[in-house]
């Protein structure tokens, strides 16, 4: 049985085949650490494509991991990317969401692709619903979301085909306003912000609310003020 596969190199490696990426001094938000919770962060600038960003967080001594990859693309129209990937006592999750930050409608073809997918492991247990959220409507339904045990090797290759079925669609995709197209990933980084969620909250109780918003938009969305 493989073990998981690191999703922030699988992604750069992905991506260097025909970006540049340009590593971001972070500084001290590089690593943060409080009581009993560590997380590093990674940020890239990519000329041309957008902004990548990945984020580890470890707690419990080890017992809990938590890896978050974020692809921000606003030089082409394409959706926002997160990959996320936990471990907790034993059980794994992968999620892949898809989020639309289009200009133009996303093409129901390229969609067809991500479904097909998630359609794939449709033997494997989604996670109960955890009431609503202020995405789900502009969340994709062929975002992926699935949780259970010895599942790293099928969870790694859903991971990679997400991720690689993103990267074949950048050349094709048509190209776009950056600051219009930035706007838009502007208002998914500041609502999560404002709205929060476990992993917003966490933060910001650590590490205060200046921080927090420093690191989500920042950081791991690219904004800049």
């Amino acid at each position: 049985m493989k073990n998981h596969r690191d999703l922030g190199e699988l992604t750069r490696s992905v991506l260097e085949q025909n970006w540049k990426l340009e590593r971001e001094d972070l500084g001290e938000d590089a690593h943060l650490a409080k009581s009993g919770m560590a997380f590093d962060t990674e940020a890239w600038t990519i000329p041309g494509l957008g902004h990548l960003c990945v984020m580890r967080m470890k707690a419990f001594l080890g017992l809990m991991k938590m890896e978050t990859v974020v692809l921000s693309v606003t030089g082409r129209d394409l959706p926002l990317l997160n990959l996320d990937w936990v471990s907790a006592a034993g059980k794994e999750t992968q999620i892949a969401e898809l989020y639309d930050t289009q200009l133009q409608p996303f093409p129901a073809e390229k969609l067809a692709i991500f479904q097909a997918l998630k359609d794939r492991d449709g033997d494997l247990p989604e996670p109960p619903a955890a009431g609503e959220h202020w995405y789900d409507a502009i969340l994709y339904p062929c975002s992926y979301h699935k949780a259970g045990r010895k599942l790293s090797e099928r969870f790694n290759a859903a991971a990679e085909g997400y991720l690689r079925a993103f990267a074949a669609m950048i050349p094709e995709a048509p190209e776009c306003d950056g600051a219009e197209k930035g706007a838009k990933v502007r208002a998914f980084a500041e609502t999560l912000v404002e709205k929060g969620g476990p992993a917003v909250d966490t933060v910001t109780k650590l590490f205060g609310a200046e921080t927090a918003r420093r690191l989500i938009l920042g950081h791991m969305y690219g904004v800049r003020d």
